[in-house]
Parts: C-alpha cells; structure tokens; sequence
C-alpha cells in the first residue's frame, strides 16, 4: 500500500522493548516484500509467531492447466459451476480454477460457509464480490464487504472469510507477485496522483486487530511446489489473531468499483484507462457505467483489437455489455479473447452504438502478458460456440 497507517498498541520505537501490563514481552515480526528493499508493516505478537505445533497436507482442489488449443476465443459461464442450492461450501477451499498461468490464477466461488483461517504464500490475492456480503477477518483486522468490493490481501497474510447472511459469489485473482495500484497513477513515492480515477480516502482499511483466545488452530497454506500450487495445514498452539497492534505501509484493503471514476473522452478511451490495480505479467481493469465518447462522429464500442502481447479475460458482472449484445454474454460469463486472435464488437454492435451518450456495464477485465491456459472449471463451462459468434450473427 502507498501510505503509511498504525493501528493498536504499537511502541514508539521500532525493534525496541514492548511489554504488555504484566511486563511480558511482544513478539515483533516484520511482514515485508522484496527482502528488506519495499513496503511492510510491524506486527506485534502476544505469542511466538512461528511456533507450529504439528502439520500435514492439503490436498487442493484440481489445479490442472492445459493450453488452450486449438487456439479459440470462449465463454465460460461461471454461474454454471456451482448448482443452485449447493451448500457447504467455503470461499477458500471452493475455489474452482477457471484459468492460470505461471503469473496469476483466476477462481470462482459461490460460499456459504465460514472459511478456514488461510494463508496464500505463493502471491497477493484479489478477491472481487460480485454478489453478498462478508466480513473478511484478517491478522491486521476486520473488513466489511459487499457486492462491487475489491479485496486486496498481501501475500501471506493469515485471513478468514466470513459470509453474511447468505452465499457470496466470488471472482478471485491470485497472483504469484505483489498487487498494487496501476504505476501510472502513482507519485515516485508511491501516492496516488491528481489524474488517478481512485484516491486514497476510497480505499477502506482494516479495523483495529482484534487478540482472539484459542488453541490448537488450523491455518490452511497455499504454496509452491515441485509441480506447481500444493497445500499444507499447520496446526498453531496459539491462534493467529494474536497481534495487539501494528504499523507500516502494508495491509489488506478493500476498494469499491462504484468508486473508480472513468476516464473518459470524445474518442474511443483504450483499455489502459480503465486500469485499476496490476501485478507481475498482469492487469486488472474494470468497466464501470459511464458516460462514453462525444466526439460527433464517435463510435463508442471498442475498435477491433489484435492481442498481440496478452490474453484479455473480462467477467461481465452488471448491466449489460454494449459490444457482446448477440454472443450469449450476460451475467456471470467470462469472455477469453487469447493474443494472436483480433476481436471487437459483435456484428451490429457499431451501429446501435452510435448516438449513445451512456453506457450502464460492469465488467472486471484481466490482462495476461504470458497466455493463460485452461483450469477445470474453465473446461466444464466453455459453450463451445463462442467461437462462431461473430460469423453467426453477422
């Protein structure tokens, strides 16, 4: 995160003696990326941080990848992953992957039940709600979520997601890096600029940390393996939420997409302006509702694009999205438009356009610069027909 936040009982000298009222020490363990050369916070323990008291394994759920050959533009529909009625099922382990590659992993999750306490310690985790609400318990603190809401989770971060009141559909991009803030809109010192569709009073932060009493704790671990994403449970003596205070410049966050304000102009805007947050070989934009391109003779859909360096991944999720009117999109799909295929709007989609002063979509976009192959929940649901969509209704 670009700016600094404490919160709790913190000294005022770091690395220097805490003591609780009994004279007892904390435990400070710095949480920090690239070795000691960027961004992380200090979190002060009321109990040894890495004691583990006993583990075994994790077995993920298929994390399979096979290319997408032939090479094809598909849908998938992930509302069709998970059947109506289906219970017990949690936004960690329910997970279904739908594509991947070595930078990032895209899931879907429809949860109704609590979590178990989790720790992704391969990448930064992303987590967009398109439907429910949550309360996502985190070692730093609580966030209160709902529908429209980014969750950014640092990379090992102990975390427990908790629906509210019902299911939550989850859209998850996991990264095998950090997530941050498009560059673009960031200072060299890492504040979000006056050009920037999002500031910093957007972004909400955790609640103060919260010391939970319990022992014998299971943490779920994702990690690195010898063939690729494994699982691992520890079993901690004392529970994770432990922390009596912290600070520094990295924590989870939540982010609203109504609070993205579009870029917009009298031509056609590229995709880059609706770029959000990214990772490594990756981007994530989103398409809110706006007001579109009023130039007198503007086409406002997309001009047709080749993908030459990256597969674009859109999860359409409110709305209803001008240029895929006729192609069987609609809520819950997932359009994969790989590189090396040039695409645009479906037939007719230019000419209802024109005149249009607004648009009223909602889509998250993905832009992969490695090509993305294809998970288990991707195969089950492609239609199979996207592929002919632009000959069929044209």
């Amino acid at each position: 995160m670009p700016y600094y936040h404490s919160a709790g009982l913190v000294p005022p000298k770091r690395h220097t003696q805490h003591r609780d009222e009994h004279g007892q020490l904390y435990y400070e363990e710095l949480m920090g990326e690239e070795g000691f050369s960027s961004d992380s916070s200090l979190l002060y323990h009321r109990f040894l941080p890495s004691a583990i008291r006993a583990y075994r394994e994790w077995e993920l759920r298929d994390q399979t990848l096979v290319p997408n050959h032939p090479l094809i533009p598909r849908h998938l529909s992930t509302h069709k992953i998970f059947a109506e009625g289906d219970t017990g099922v949690d936004a960690v382990t329910g997970r279904r992957l739908l594509l991947g590659n070595d930078d990032v992993r895209i899931a879907y999750v429809v949860a109704d039940s609590v979590s178990p306490y989790y720790r992704n310690g391969i990448g930064d985790e992303c987590l967009y709600l398109e439907e429910g609400d949550a309360l996502v318990e985190t070692i730093f603190g609580d966030l209160t979520v709902g529908q429209g809401d980014y969750v950014v989770i640092p990379r090992a971060t102990t975390y427990r997601f908790v629906p509210l009141g019902g299911s939550v559909r989850v859209y998850a991009v996991e990264a095998n890096s950090h997530i941050t803030p498009a560059r673009r809109y960031l200072s060299k010192h890492g504040q979000l600029l006056e050009h920037a569709p999002f500031c910093e009073r957007d972004l909400r932060l955790p609640t103060d940390p919260r010391v939970v009493e319990e022992e014998n704790v299971e943490v779920h671990l994702k990690h690195r393996g010898p063939r690729g994403v494994v699982g691992t449970v520890h079993t901690l003596p004392q529970h994770p939420f432990d922390v009596v205070g912290w600070d520094g410049c990295l924590y989870p966050f939540a982010f609203n997409v109504r609070d993205f304000e579009p870029i917009t102009g009298r031509v056609h805007q590229p995709p880059p302006a609706h770029q959000v947050f990214e990772g490594n070989n990756f981007v994530i934009c989103n398409f809110v509702p706006r007001k579109v391109d009023y130039h007198p003779l503007a086409v406002p859909v997309p001009y047709y694009h080749s993908n030459v360096d990256s597969d674009e991944v859109m999860f359409y999720c409110g709305g209803d999205y001008e240029a895929r009117k006729g192609s069987g999109i609609g809520q819950g799909s997932i359009s994969l438009h790989p590189g090396g295929h040039p695409h645009g709007p479906q037939p007719g989609a230019m000419e209802r356009s024109l005149g249009i002063e607004y648009f009223d979509e909602l889509a998250i976009m993905v832009d992969t610069f490695r090509p993305l192959l294809l998970g288990e929940a991707g195969r089950a649901t492609d239609d199979g027909t996207y592929v002919y969509s632009w000959e069929r209704n044209s």
